[in-house]
């Protein structure tokens, strides 16, 4: 297996939740666990994430971990079919944070289109699913 060169890991507070979560319901790969650091790490479509359970203080925390996990970030990944993806979850009764959206971002003098939508996992961390639909011309003088 090949790592990517940026790999965020997040701290979940049940692997076994968290688990069920990415593989059962988003289809994220288990592509291996240490069950005795209560650690797995998984991929996804070419994405790829390490969680392990909170287990006491960390030598890297920063300040104190409240819920929702991750506030001021959100993880963009890359899917190839973000409606088969959402009604997955709500079929799941799992909520949506943000409902499909397709979204134009600027890159110099185009347009890149995506339809994503946005999700909390059972932490709370925010995850942006993300179809890429092509690209345009600016319109826009800048």
């Amino acid at each position: 297996m090949r790592f990517n060169k940026l790999i965020p890991e997040l701290e979940v507070t049940d692997l076994k939740k968290s688990l069920d979560f990415y593989n059962n319901l988003l289809g994220f790969k288990i592509e291996y666990v240490r069950e005795e650091s209560k650690f797995a790490f998984l991929s996804f479509n070419g994405s790829q994430i390490m969680i392990q359970e909170r287990v006491g203080v960390n030598k890297w925390d920063t300040g104190k971990l409240e819920h929702p996990f991750g506030r001021g970030i959100n993880f963009q990944i890359e899917c190839k079919d973000v409606e088969s993806l959402a009604k997955n979850l709500e079929k799941n009764n799992y909520k949506l944070f943000v409902q499909i959206q397709e979204n134009w971002y600027r890159q110099g003098k185009k347009l890149l289109g995506n339809k994503e939508f946005l999700v909390q996992d059972p932490d709370g961390y925010l995850l942006r699913f993300s179809q890429d639909i092509g690209w345009k011309p600016l319109s826009l003088k800048l």
